[in-house]
């Protein structure tokens, strides 16, 4: 048996296995130097500004290039000109720069000119989709923890090409993320060129259309773009102003108002759940306030939304205007210490009015509730009077004003006689 196995075993001379093409690619040397040589051939033969020439030879050498492969180097080569070395230096090998990059814009940077190079942009990524999630995933992440690494004019011309692509939808706002580094926070880096991003983004897109890219791309709280020593509301708001930026200072305000608002409105229902006491509910809110100030008008309508969100609505039809009676009623005390201002007042008034709108089973209840609010001194009668002659919501209008016309005459026919008293 020794013998036998010491015997070498025959083999085929002459015959060449076949081997994968994917095999061979994976095994293939990565040599970046090399596809940007090859690419600067394609582009060197356009001439300068002929963006529909550069457009077409991007096509054309994606069909001999290996795009995928050196999707890295291909748009470190369109938007800085360059290849880049880890730590963000160029590569040093004496090859120029790029024939094509956003660095040759001129100066200063011009929207429209850029618009025309992100249009290049577009037309690539269109034609070879899967390039869309390299650029937008590790390309455009890397370059951007870079961004300390270039002039101020060439920050100023990636930052604005930056937010022409998130406008027209060609990456993600997830890519910002990179801005929220310690070394790029500092020194308000990544504040000022996010204000740049969102100054070129809202050239063609509206604020709400920026909170939706924002939203999808996990961008949470702008605070974090900012110094840690700076992460306050009021430096927000005083910067994106400074900026020219003051539809982004209102958005992210009511944001923070709505988030508020939400906690307001959770912490309500908890309260409520384990105590009605009055006195315990204000003092809930209170501590919630301590947190983040709201407006009064905002204030009330999220003490009325949670207070009304606590109530169990699950009684008979005919008994529900009984019920929402009788819960304004035990909730006035708490509406009485945050409606303070003849403002405030009307707002109530109109919140309840919407609320009634909204929730059929308590519309016919409207005027009565109204009578409650006004004998448990959470409005006044000048509220009542101003809210049914012009400060009335357009949501069902006209039946309100109609409904509550015998309590807005008897109020007006008593301040009429309390007039005439105190002339006597």
């Amino acid at each position: 048996m020794s013998q036998q196995s010491a015997v070498p075993k025959p083999s085929l001379q002459g015959v060449r296995t076949k081997v994968r093409k994917g095999q061979v690619k994976a095994q293939a040397k990565h040599e970046p130097a090399v596809f940007r040589d090859q690419l600067y051939k394609h582009l060197e033969t356009v001439p300068e500004n002929d963006f529909e020439g550069f457009s077409a030879k991007l096509v054309q050498a994606g069909g001999t290039l290996e795009y995928l492969k050196y999707a890295d180097a291909l748009f470190e080569i369109l938007l800085v000109g360059g290849l880049i070395q880890p730590g963000g230096s160029y590569l040093d090998d004496g090859a120029p720069m790029s024939p094509f990059s956003i660095f040759n814009a001129r100066n200063p940077p011009d929207l429209e000119e850029l618009k025309k190079y992100v249009d290049v942009f577009n037309k690539l990524n269109r034609r070879f989709k899967y390039l869309q999630k390299p650029f937008e995933e590790q390309s455009l992440p890397t370059l951007l923890q870079y961004i300390g690494r270039w002039s101020s004019e060439q920050r100023d011309k990636l930052a604005m090409t930056l937010g022409l692509l998130l406008s027209q939808g060609l990456v993600t706002a997830a890519c910002l993320q990179s801005l929220t580094k310690d070394h790029l926070v500092k020194n308000d880096q990544s504040i000022n060129i996010l204000a740049l991003v969102f100054s070129a983004y809202l050239t063609d897109q509206s604020i709400d259309h920026l909170a939706a890219t924002l939203k999808r791309g996990n961008i949470k709280d702008l605070l974090l773009f900012f110094p840690p020593n700076k992460r306050d509301a009021k430096v927000l708001d005083a910067f994106f102003r400074e900026k020219n930026l003051p539809t982004v200072a209102d958005w992210y305000t009511k944001k923070q108002y709505a988030i508020a608002k939400d906690a307001i409105m959770k912490e309500l229902k908890e309260v409520v759940e384990r105590s009605d006491d009055s006195e315990s509910i204000i003092s809930a809110i209170q501590s919630k306030l301590e947190e983040q100030r709201l407006p009064e008008a905002e204030l009330i309508q999220s003490i009325w939304q949670g207070l009304m969100a606590s109530v169990d609505w699950s009684a008979r039809p005919d008994q529900i205007e009984g019920l929402a009676l009788r819960e304004v009623g035990k909730f006035a005390p708490v509406l009485v210490a945050f409606c303070k201002g003849p403002k405030t007042q009307v707002a109530l008034i109109n919140i309840v009015q919407v609320y009634c709108y909204d929730d059929t089973r308590v519309m016919k209840a409207f005027p009565q509730i109204l009578k409650v609010l006004y004998n448990k001194d959470c409005v006044s009668d000048q509220a009542i009077i101003y809210w049914h002659q012009k400060g009335s919501k357009p949501q069902g209008r006209q039946h309100f004003l109609k409904a509550t016309e015998g309590l807005v005459k008897f109020l007006q026919e008593q301040e009429e006689s309390e007039e005439d008293e105190d002339e006597e």
